[in-house]
């Protein structure tokens, strides 16, 4: 997974977090929050992804 491509998918979650958050509870506040969570969890994640490539690399080259 490249950069845009996982640029693009966070947006896209984000916005329908949003909008989903927003259409259940009418509170722009909670939505806002609740994207803020979920980018968040999105970077976190990336950075775990990216960590794991780095030393799956690592391990494959040290054999």
């Amino acid at each position: 997974m490249n950069f845009p491509q996982f640029l693009v998918g966070m947006t896209t979650a984000s916005f329908v977090v949003a909008l989903s958050t927003f259409l259940a509870t009418g509170s722009i506040w909670k939505a806002l929050g609740w994207t803020v969570v979920t980018l968040i969890i999105s970077q976190v994640g990336y950075f775990v992804f990216v960590i794991r490539l780095i030393y799956g690399t690592g391990r494959k080259t040290h054999r």
